[in-house]
């Protein structure tokens, strides 16, 4: 069977899900009973709201099943010198099967995010990277961001 990219719809909401916690066990090692409930009931509404507007899914399939996906969290803020139109964006979860990696799948998603967001007009894509994922998306043009600012965060 081939691969075949696209972007996610609300057919694929159950088989985001199941990626969202694949990612999550991939990335932080295990998931709770708990942390896994949560993301179930939280997550149908939220692809439901978000999807296709502010959230794009690219998805490369075998079939019916989601073997990779990379999301495109689209922000919009006030306009400054350089977001004239305060269109940017964040890459989040990126995420392959074990099975289907070193196949340039995830290569090819991050390009079709790029193209989307150069049509889209967005100002900027961000993201923050792995070792792993790293060399990906420098091939695809990614660079390293010069910090004039240090990143904090309040948590609650």
């Amino acid at each position: 069977m081939s691969i075949v990219y696209s972007e996610a719809t609300r057919e694929d909401i159950n088989e985001l899900i199941r990626m969202r916690i694949e990612y999550m066990i991939d990335d932080f090692g295990s998931v709770t009973d708990e942390e896994r409930k949560g993301m179930e009931a939280q997550l149908p509404d939220y692809f439901n709201r978000k999807l296709g507007t502010e959230l794009i899914a690219f998805v490369a399939k075998e079939g019916d099943r989601i073997v990779s996906v990379a999301y495109l969290h689209i922000i919009e803020m006030p306009a400054n010198s350089i977001l004239l139109n305060g269109l940017y964006a964040d890459v989040l979860s990126v995420y392959t099967e074990p099975a289907y990696r070193g196949q340039g799948i995830c290569t090819q998603l991050m390009k079709n995010l790029v193209e989307y967001g150069k049509r889209r007009g967005l100002g900027r894509i961000d993201l923050s990277a792995t070792d792993a994922g790293y060399p990906i998306y420098a091939k695809v043009g990614f660079k390293d961001k010069e910090h004039r600012y240090r990143d904090m965060r309040y948590k609650f």
